[in-house]
């Protein structure tokens, strides 16, 4: 996450795909919405990003202004850390989004909000209580020094932990240290309200427990956008060189060694500005749960990722009409464990693929790798889906 933070602008060629809210926010703003094909074919309206502040991009997603990123290139390689990047803000947003509702889930049920329900049945805080953030800002706005107070309340034992802890290096003392403000930093303006509302009052010391056991909790989950970022990043390069593999067989007809053309500088250059030419690309998507019509899946997050040739409107068609016929699922690891010796990464994808496995284990967190191939087409589509909730 450091790394994602540290570099103030990213130069990736984003397609913006926003909700509703997203979109009635930037046509109120006058912005016009671009209307794009997507590399599932449908058709979608957003914004176009070349040149972005990843926190830009972290903000809209904590709004619900985002409901897909996409991006599409030939070759990855030279934008690995940028891409990267990019996917730890997206899964970084979506932890954060879900740790706020976690955290108001366990606040409404709290034995001092209760009640206080029972007691002010006409300004009662449950999980159906909605305040506009324009009355919210002017209730917290005279309690900044009770927000410092209470966050400093609830962070000081966590710290403690962390400093304590002989397993941790400096660096990951530091890192943690870091994180338990972010998290707290992104909480909601009415989560903020409760817990100033209910400061230093009867029954405190729950909320403050309820707060430090979600932390720690995410504090584990936190791990997870490093282990989502490398994985996808070895797809990406997998499915980068196979395309470049089958370019070089048509520049270097008779060679008999393709690979030491694809990891030869010049001759790797001179590929990749055909296939850019040849608009053959790899395409990357996140899809992100969220918006306010998405209930229950605020936590979820759809990665794709897949090549797209010139004839897959075509392809698609065929394989709608017969479904079964053409398409073969497997997961992922069985991707991996079945692919040609020689294809680059194999064990390579196994090892980080265990690891991701394993990791969303430990924290539970739902993971599913799912990958079609379309024969008619050599067409290969991988699906890595998680639900954070």
């Amino acid at each position: 996450m450091s790394a994602a933070e540290k570099k103030f602008m990213l130069d990736l060629p984003l397609k913006v795909i926003l909700t509703e809210e997203g979109a009635s926010h930037f046509i109120s703003n006058k912005k016009k919405l671009l209307r794009f094909k997507m590399a599932d074919n449908k058709e979608e309206y957003g914004i176009s990003l070349s040149h972005f502040s990843p926190m830009s991009i972290q903000n809209m997603i904590l709004v619900d202004y985002i409901s897909k990123i996409e991006i599409s290139m030939s070759e990855f390689v030279s934008h690995r850390q940028e891409i990267m990047d990019l996917s730890k803000i997206i899964v970084y947003s979506i932890l954060y989004k879900q740790f706020d509702h976690d955290i108001f889930e366990a606040l409404v049920q709290c034995d001092c909000v209760r009640r206080h329900n029972r007691t002010n049945p006409s300004q009662l805080i449950d999980d159906q209580t909605r305040l506009p953030d324009r009355l919210l800002r002017s209730q917290l706005a005279s309690k900044d020094h009770v927000i410092q107070q209470s966050r400093q309340t609830i962070l000081e034992p966590v710290w403690k932990n962390i400093m304590s802890n002989k397993d941790y290096s400096p660096e990951e003392k530091n890192v943690y240290l870091l994180m338990t403000e972010k998290f707290l930093n992104r909480l909601s303006l009415m989560n903020w309200y409760i817990i100033t509302k209910f400061f230093q009052t009867d029954g405190f010391d729950q909320i403050m427990g309820k707060i430090r056991q979600t932390l720690a909790e995410y504090m584990d989950k936190s791990k997870i956008p490093e282990y989502i970022s490398v994985m996808i990043m070895e797809l990406a390069l997998n499915s980068e060189n196979t395309n470049l593999r089958k370019e070089a067989k048509i520049l270097y007809k008779g060679i008999d060694n393709y690979e030491t053309l694809i990891y030869d500088p010049e001759i790797r250059a001179k590929i990749v500005k055909e296939m850019t030419r040849k608009h053959e690309l790899v395409f990357l998507s996140w899809k992100i749960g969220g918006g306010s019509a998405a209930i229950g899946k605020q936590g979820s997050l759809n990665i794709t990722l897949y090549n797209k040739d010139d004839e897959f409107q075509e392809v698609k068609e065929n394989i709608e009409s017969k479904m079964s016929a053409n398409t073969h699922k497997k997961s992922l690891i069985d991707f991996y464990r079945q692919m040609p010796e020689g294809e680059g990464g194999t064990d390579l994808g196994l090892y980080y693929l265990s690891y991701l496995e394993d990791a969303c284990k430990k924290v539970s967190v739902k993971f599913e790798s799912l990958v079609n191939q379309f024969s008619a087409s050599e067409l290969t589509v991988i699906n890595l889906k998680f639900d954070f909730s």
